[in-house]
This record gives structure tokens, sequence and C-alpha cells, in this order.
């Protein structure tokens, strides 16, 4: 590959209907291909990435253009071309961004989007749901697509007609788990996006989305975390996470991967119990929220875990509020512990 000019990376606007959800098609999650049916130009793959699109205007490689994205060539036989999606979690969707940044005359003019809730993978027996009817793709834009369903997926099929290059495909939605199926009494994450755990809000998020600190592994590089910006004032940053399910805390896991120079010099946790209170609600009580964990000295790209006494008992909780202080970088925050026992 020759690259002679310089790369332009594309810019992306999370849409309003994403509002308080996730990309469930994000790698983060685990989302992958399973299934595509030509790639020649650009691998499936690619559609899935987390960073925004980039373009480099002279770089090739043995299929010709090299593009930052899912393409398939050009079909002479008929027919379309789809690929199949499996997420990250299952989740009732809030919309879709089929992003056909940088494909001007080889972006697909139309595209449909179908849905399945299954165990395994899909086959010939698999009954597809039309989520997103036949619809015109723009060239070059982010082509948003909202939802309303409140159905759960797990798989996608994106269809493109004919055929053609999408940089990138993102999925918005909120994760759901059947809790019911668990084990009460097991060591559950709580706090996973996976589990159903999300942001609720933050003081700051500069450097990154923050509901990246409840996905699955450890963070890859400085990017992969929640990172405020240096706070000049007096205060101290923080984050309020709803946990999956009303459960016990029994072990907390903070980790600074990659935080070297920037990860926060303390932290606490405060929790509390508010199941049936909106977001803004919770946010404003955070505050005054029993501590659920005692200022703690941080390491630089470390993880910290804490169990036992090193948290106090303070009974079933649905939200903590995790404070650094005075600002910097979190890569993951955990909350592992049994579900609340209903009288």
């Amino acid at each position: 590959m020759s690259d002679t000019a310089t790369a332009i990376r594309a810019t992306e606007d999370k849409p309003d209907f994403a509002t308080g959800s996730v990309n469930l098609a994000s790698p983060r999650l685990g989302a992958n291909i399973i299934e595509v049916s030509d790639d020649f130009f650009g691998a499936a793959e690619r559609m899935l990435n987390d960073a925004p699109p980039i373009f480099f205007p002279d770089r090739y490689d043995e299929h010709g253009k090299w593009m930052d994205g899912w393409e398939s060539r050009r079909r002479r036989q008929g027919g379309h071309d789809h690929c199949i999606v499996q997420l990250g979690a299952k989740g009732v969707l809030s919309g879709f961004e089929v992003n056909t940044r940088f494909f001007t005359g080889n972006h697909p003019p139309f595209v449909s989007i179908e849905g399945a809730l299954i165990d395994g993978l899909p086959d010939e027996n698999t009954v597809w749901t039309e989520i997103v009817a036949k619809s015109d793709l723009q060239p070059d834009t982010q082509n948003l697509f909202p939802v309303d369903d409140d159905r759960p997926y797990n798989i996608l099929r994106i269809n493109i007609l004919p055929d053609g290059g999408v940089a990138r495909f993102r999925v918005w939605g909120t994760p759901v788990c059947e809790w019911k199926r668990q084990d009460p009494a097991g060591h559950h994450e709580l706090s996973a996006i996976v589990n159903a755990g999300r942001v609720v809000g933050y003081s700051d998020a500069h450097y990154g989305d923050p509901w990246i600190i409840l996905t699955p592994g450890r963070g890859q590089n400085m990017g992969d975390g929640w990172e405020t910006r240096r706070r000049r004032g007096p205060g101290n940053d923080w984050i309020v996470i709803a946990l999956g399910a009303a459960g016990h805390a029994k072990k907390i896991e903070i980790d600074t991967a990659h935080f070297k120079g920037n990860y926060p010099d303390r932290c606490t946790i405060q929790a509390g119990r508010m199941e049936d209170a909106t977001d803004a609600d919770v946010v404003a009580a955070s505050e005054d929220w029993p501590v659920l964990l005692d200022e703690q000295k941080l390491q630089m790209d470390h993880i910290h875990d804490f169990e036992g006494a090193a948290i106090s008992d303070i009974g079933a909780i649905t939200h903590i509020r995790l404070n650094i202080f005075p600002d910097g970088g979190v890569s993951r925050v955990r909350i592992f512990g049994p579900l609340a026992q209903e009288d």
C-alpha cells in the first residue's frame, strides 16, 4: 500500500434517537459477522469498526481502491448482497446508522434490514422480521433510520440493493437480560452492558463514550475507556451507572488499563436503590447516597479489586456513583454479586 496524501478522518454525530443507547454492533461487545454474500473490495468486519471511517486518497491493494468499510463487487447477474451480524448483546433497538462516508459512486442505492431472536446461528428455517423496509441510501452520509419496535433482537441481516459499499453499520439500542433464568445466588456481573447495565449520567466525557467502561475484557488502548478533561477548578468528576438488576455488591473491580499519566488519583463509590425513578431523578439523588466503597488510592495501568470488609453492607442496590478525584481516565468498572431476594 502507498499513502502519498494525508488521511482524512470522518466525524460522526450520535443521533438523537440514540441518546441513552449503546451500539449493539460494536466489536467491544463481541459483535461479529456471521455471513456475507460478497466482500471482494472491503471486508465486512470493517463496517463494525468503532472508530469513524477514514479515507486514504492514494491507497490501493490487490483488489483495487482501498475503502474503509464493507464493499462488494459489481453485480452482473441480478440479486443483491447481504451481511448477517450477530449483535454483542440482545437488545431492544432505537435505530440504525448505515454510514456511506467516502462511498460516492460506489454506495448502494437502497438498504433494508431484518432481525431475528434465536439461540445459535441462523439457518434456512430462521424467521426474519423486517425492521427497516427498502429505503433510499444517500452517498457519503450517515443515513439514519429510527426504530419503533419493543421486540428484542440478537441477529440482524442488512441487505444492500443491489451492491456497493457501507463504511459503518451502527445498531443503537438497549441491552436486555432475562434475569429470571439466572441463579439468584450466583456471582453475576451486575454492571455489564450484556447484562443490561448502562450509564445514566456523568460529569464529563471529553475523551470518549462512557458506556465503554461496562464492556467485556480489558481496554486495548488509552482510547478504550472513559476519560475526562483536565479539571482546572474545584470539585471532582463522576459517573452514575444503573445495574442490570437489583443486587448486592460483593466484589468491585476498577481497571485503569493504559491510563498512566492521566489516571485518577483516588476514587469512592456511592450506591442506592431507585428502581422506578427516572434517570434525571437518579442523578440528582446520587450525591447523597451512602458510601459503598470508601476512598481508595488508585494506581496507573492496574486492576484494582475490592471485596470483603472493603465494601460496606448497605443492602441491595440498583445504581452506583463512581467518584474520581480530581479527574482522569478509567478503563472498566465492574460490580459483582448475587441478585436481590424479594420477600
